[in-house]
């Protein structure tokens, strides 16, 4: 009796979760038919590479460079960021890489899946990372990190390695991909504006600005020629005075009177 009862329960767990399974698997990110390979990096998160999910990326870069790209996210999507970098024969010692993902107020985010920081040792003639995002919120409290629509920064670099192997040629390939879009969710909120950083925060100013030949005019001749009355002459001002005064009056106790 207890075996006729076990099937069953058997047979509707096995339905359950083959129902559940298409719902929570996802898929590995590929490359969007047609995209336009991207062959540069930016060396900062102000030259971030800007790049779009689905657009393959492949630089020759050198170990020891810090490599960075860009691309936008919108809220319900779930972001997943594959790189394979490719090494020269005859490294001198093992490696350890990492890829970090940061938002538009470059706060550092979470990766829930990936090899993030992966250790290879020196007869590896590449590597493999990875980063599964968390699922970009409409909005979210100002005191949380929970990802927001913007654009967010990848940057890839190798944190420990021999010395002798810095400067040794690599191959980089990047992808980032959209594998998950559940589109807006229930949240009671929205945020304002996108959190896109601000790469164009002033202009350099290369040549000396022009002077005005009118605001030359009104001032007064005298003036140039006396120097600017700050502080640092009130002060010297005031201690020569009390100077001289302590001077005089030292001599004046100090003299001998004169006898008749």
């Amino acid at each position: 009796m207890r075996t006729a009862l076990l099937r069953p329960l058997a047979a509707l767990l096995a339905a359950g979760g083959a129902a559940l399974l298409p719902a929570t698997a996802v898929a590995a990110p590929t490359p969007s038919p047609g995209a336009t390979p991207v062959n540069r990096a930016g060396t900062s998160f102000l030259s971030a590479t800007p790049i779009s999910a689905g657009q393959p990326v492949r630089v020759d870069a050198s170990i020891g460079d810090h490599l960075y790209w860009s691309f936008p996210a919108t809220a319900g999507q779930v972001q997943e960021i594959s790189a394979t970098v490719t090494f020269p024969k005859g490294r001198s010692g093992s490696s350890t890489w990492t890829v970090d993902v940061f938002d538009g107020l470059r706060r550092r985010q979470a990766c829930t899946a990936g090899a993030q920081t992966p250790t290879v040792d020196a007869t590896a003639t590449s590597v493999t990372l990875g980063c599964t995002l968390r699922e970009v919120r409409p909005w979210a409290e100002p005191w949380s990190a929970d990802p927001l629509p913007g654009s967010y920064v990848v940057r890839l670099s190798v944190i420990d390695l021999p010395e002798p192997d810095l400067g040794a040629p690599i191959d980089v390939d990047l992808l980032v991909g959209t594998i998950a879009d559940r589109g807006a969710s229930a949240d009671d909120g929205e945020l304002a504006a996108p959190l896109v950083p601000n790469s164009k925060a002033g202009t350099v100013l290369n040549a000396v600005p022009p002077v005005d030949p009118e605001a030359d005019d009104e001032g007064d001749p005298l003036a140039d020629w006396l120097p600017d009355l700050g502080s640092r002459w009130v002060w010297t001002g005031i201690g020569g005075v009390l100077a001289a005064v302590a001077g005089v009056v030292g001599f004046a106790m100090t003299r001998r009177p004169r006898r008749r």
